[in-house]
């Protein structure tokens, strides 16, 4: 049973857990202007370590890190019509500064392409300057109707990757390698979420450009999470902003482009993936605390020790941290980190110290549904450090094990669009595209259900969207 009064079962009430996680496992609040968040610093925390481990993964792809300005010139998006159509809705524009009429407006950064692309058009002259790899990490401004903290908001940070090269193959294994070594390695062996990967219909492709890849994870509620796209932006971007290169024989060309993102809502992924009844679960490897060192109560020399195997967890290379708030009632403070979804609790108390141990209590134990408390065990105080990271990866092991089983027991097989419709209800349904097809997917779409993306038979991506044998895997989504 969830303790009362700490959060509303996710049965019960699932949107309203969650408004409960943000608020108890202090992540963020509304901000002042409809749409808007400030993330509190343990949800920052989680965001920082989300975007060291990415951007270590790009650096290792080649790209570099670039800025562009917040402001852009209302004409650069007007250059490409599909592209400015897509967003147009979403779009915050600036008509005045300064105390004067601005002499053409700026549209406050809805993503970058057309302003890193005005730029590629002047370092981009001959093919010695391909491929160019930037990438860039931000805030965007989308104007949002209906907003929700981490998962839709008026303003969200991110990184946007913009990339050049000198054929449509090499931007698309580009493209592809960013959907699979960065990001999908990222989100199953960090974030611990299972992901579907494929490319998007014609009807959800990105603005702009020729094909769409995607990265589609599972919440608790069997609803779907975009956690990433990486797109093919072929040559319009190139046209429209003139970048042309001289190739080894002399002629000129226009370069092939990619665009591909990551962004906060990956917070809110982390939290409805796995969180219970008791808050978060946050994964080990992604954990900005992974263990923390309560003293149960300050007498004997308990403080004095916790200090001392935090020290000795820190030197083992384990993120650790000691609460030594004695004046505050042990049950509260165990629960407060247990809402934080801290992997390991490391507990010492007086008859701990006199017979030199302590007890460390994981996050999970073998019930995942949050319906008690994590396995508990006795260790010397001498083997907690090696006892703790040998715990912290198998807690890692087994939060991916339980989502993957958890996901994949709510996708199944339809063959018409009321199949898709039932299904949807608790989960995704994998439909031949043949079968579906576009007028289905409207169908769909009419009952809040999308394809979430196109695979091959065995969940492989595609080469493109237009290959034969494609599975549409539909569902509702956030």
């Amino acid at each position: 049973m969830a303790k009362k009064g700490v959060l509303t079962p996710q049965h019960d009430d699932f949107p309203r857990w969650y408004q409960d996680i943000l608020n108890k496992a202090e992540l963020a609040d509304n901000g002042p202007v409809r749409g808007t968040m400030v993330i509190r610093p343990y949800g920052y925390a989680l965001w920082e370590r989300m975007q060291a481990e990415v951007d270590q993964r790009i650096k290792a792809a080649g790209a570099e890190n670039a800025y562009f300005p917040l402001f852009i010139p209302e004409s650069y998006l007007s250059r490409e019509s599909e592209h400015v159509e897509g967003f147009s809705p979403e779009l915050a524009v600036v008509t005045q500064g300064g105390g004067r009429e601005l002499a053409e407006p700026v549209v406050v950064r809805p993503t970058s392409e057309t302003i890193i692309n005005a730029y590629f058009s002047k370092w981009v002259q001959s093919h010695r300057d391909l491929p160019l790899l930037i990438n860039q990490w931000a805030n965007v401004v989308r104007w949002e109707m209906r907003p929700r903290i981490f998962l839709r908001t008026t303003e969200f940070l991110w990184q946007e990757g913009h990339t050049a090269h000198a054929t449509r193959q090499e931007a698309r294994d580009y493209a592809a390698m960013i959907l699979h070594e960065v990001y999908r390695d990222f989100m199953e062996s960090v974030l611990a979420i299972p992901v579907l990967i494929g490319y998007k219909t014609e009807a959800e492709r990105f603005p702009g450009a020729i094909n769409s890849m995607c990265l589609e994870g599972m919440m608790r509620d069997g609803k779907a999470l975009q956690m990433g796209t990486s797109h093919e932006l072929g040559q319009s971007f190139a046209t429209m902003f003139d970048i042309t290169y001289l190739d080894a024989e002399g002629t000129q060309a226009h370069v092939w482009q990619t665009s591909w993102g990551v962004s906060s809502r990956m917070v809110g992924g982390l939290i409805m993936a796995h969180g219970d009844d008791q808050g978060l679960v946050v994964p080990p490897r992604l954990a900005p605390i992974q263990a923390v060192v309560i003293a149960v109560r300050d007498a004997d020399g308990v403080v004095g020790a916790c200090h001392r195997l935090a020290d000795a967890l820190a030197a083992a290379g384990i993120r650790a941290r000691v609460d030594d708030r004695t004046g505050t009632g042990f049950g509260r403070r165990a629960t407060d980190w247990e809402l934080k979804g801290v992997p390991v609790r490391v507990e010492i108390g007086p008859r701990d110290l006199e017979h030199g141990q302590a007890t460390l209590v994981s996050r999970i134990g073998g019930d995942k549904q949050g319906t008690g408390q994590g396995a508990k065990q006795t260790v010397s105080l001498s083997a907690a450090p090696e006892q703790v990271e040998a715990l912290l990866d198998d807690i890692q092991q087994q939060i991916y094990r339980d989502a993957l089983a958890w996901r994949d027991s709510r996708i199944v097989d339809a063959a018409t669009v009321a199949d898709v419709q039932e299904a949807a209800a608790t989960g995704f349904a994998r439909i031949p595209w043949s079968e579906l097809g576009p007028e289905g997917e409207a169908a769909l779409a009419d009952d809040a259900v999308t394809v979430r993306c196109l695979q091959r038979p065995d969940g492989a991506l595609p080469q493109g969207g237009d290959e034969a044998d494609l599975v549409a895997v539909c569902g509702r989504s956030y």
